[in-house]
């Protein structure tokens, strides 16, 4: 990716409530990592931390550059708004503001309040030698705006605060600071109520991170952990939130495409939990810039977890009357359908799905998309397509020989062309979606439709 191309967009602040609509990565027009999940009054809200491209002003341009926080939410977990930017390193007093290391954030609600917890380095003063501080913002709302405390928590430092309010109320504080560290709070929220402690028993390897949720009784310490090269994520379990707590090893690997870092929240929704986590989708060659995503995340009889792994389709259910983005695949036939960008320079166009056939094997090839809904029923099909020599596309549904949705005959063209039929069955509630390539030898699509 060239960075210089997307540098100037980037270090803008977005406008506030704009409306994405995702698969994986969920947030896609943004540069995102680190989210922090929470459920508040049914809905779903994301803080995450926020990658630029470096500025002039920040030497590093290798490495991580973060100067913002935005709040991002959904009702599910499909269609996200983005609500703008909430903290920023130029207005919290005691940050530096050409500090640009604005790591991964928390929030949750507590006695009618919302409280953002972030991490930053601070401005050196008397007392003070700098050093990462963890502050604290508070709302009347889980979207802002968010008041900033004149200083950060007294007596600890580190990066990646997570807050969690246990079932009677009281709160913790978990961060990454010279080992994985958790305390009690006070009931304001803004104070220590107990002496810090380093969880213990991890095999040897650099951790951050942490994530503190409760489940059936038992509280889970989780967290990225090195077990290599690259980024892990792995848990603790314990029967009191002061542990102590007993490793239980990892639930997402290493990525294979290679993105040194991960980070991750849970939640649960509706009886079903939910992993959000990050990788470097839209910036494969660079892995500090990257994006949100979210994988359903499932539990052993024993309470522990079943190892997730990632997605392109992600969650939630599409309607079939917006853009399907086919290539955010559930499966696919073979090695002869791939993934590709529509435009190199600038990523966040999107993907495309590619299908092509050799003059030995010519078998149809197909990509397939799950849970679709059609609500009351569909009259026409439209497909963007692209292929230099033309070729037969079908739709049809819940299987590769299923009932044909439409029928599409595609000419060749050297540009992008949106194809509209009318469909051979108008299907109505939750489907899987099924594309096959029947006939030709290239074809690339982007997106399908349905009226």
């Amino acid at each position: 990716m060239k960075l210089q191309t997307i540098a100037a967009f980037f270090i803008a602040a977005c406008a506030a409530s704009v409306s994405l609509s995702a698969q994986n990565p969920i947030i896609r027009d943004n540069f995102s990592a680190d989210p922090s999940a929470h459920v508040f009054e049914g809905r779903v809200y994301v803080y995450p931390s926020h990658d630029i491209p470096a500025p002039a002003d920040y030497a590093r341009k290798d490495w991580f550059c973060m100067a913002d926080y935005h709040v991002y939410s959904s009702d599910n977990l499909v269609d996200w708004v983005d609500h703008g930017v909430i903290v920023d390193q130029w207005n919290v007093p005691w940050v530096n503001s050409a500090g640009y290391s604005m790591w991964a954030p928390d929030c949750n609600y507590h006695n009618g309040k919302y409280y953002f917890y972030f991490p930053a380095p601070q401005k050196p003063r008397e007392g003070v030698r700098g050093g990462n501080g963890i502050g604290v913002a508070i709302s009347d709302t889980p979207y802002g705006p968010f008041i900033p405390e004149e200083q950060p928590i007294q007596g600890i430092g580190g990066i990646d605060p997570c807050i969690f309010i246990d079932d009677d109320g009281t709160p913790y504080l978990a961060w990454s600071g010279r080992g994985l560290q958790l305390a009690r709070l006070k009931d304001n929220m803004l104070e220590l109520d107990s002496e810090p402690i380093t969880i213990t028993g991890i095999p040897r390897g650099q951790t951050e991170g942490p994530f503190l949720f409760k489940r059936n009784g038992k509280y889970y310490y989780t967290f990225p952990w090195v077990e290599d090269a690259r980024e892990t994520l792995a848990y603790c379990m314990a029967d009191n939130p002061l542990g102590p707590y007993t490793f239980m090893g990892k639930f997402m690997e290493q990525s294979e495409t290679i993105c040194w870092t991960n980070h991750h929240s849970f939640i649960e929704l509706d009886g079903q939990w939910y992993l959000f986590y990050h990788h470097n989708d839209y910036s494969p060659y660079f892995d500090k810039n990257r994006s949100v995503c979210v994988d359903y995340l499932y539990f052993n009889p024993d309470g522990t977890i079943i190892p997730v792994t990632p997605t392109l389709r992600g969650v939630g259910t599409s309607k079939a009357k917006s853009l399907i983005q086919i290539d955010r695949y559930s499966d696919k036939s073979d090695k002869y359908v791939a993934v590709d960008f529509l435009n190199s320079e600038y990523t966040f166009d999107g993907w495309k799905a590619i299908l092509w056939n050799t003059t030995q094997e010519r078998e149809p090839r197909w990509i397939s998309y799950d849970r679709v809904d059609f609500e009351d029923g569909i009259k026409d099909a439209t497909i963007r397509i692209h292929s230099l020599a033309g070729g037969k596309i079908e739709l049809r549904s819940d299987a590769v020989d299923g009932p044909l949705i439409a029928s599409f005959n595609v000419e060749g063209s050297p540009v992008w062309s949106e194809r509209t039929v009318q469909v051979t069955n108008s299907l109505k509630g939750v489907h899987n979606l099924y594309l096959l390539m029947t006939d030709g030898n290239h074809l690339e699509v982007d997106w399908v439709n349905f009226k």
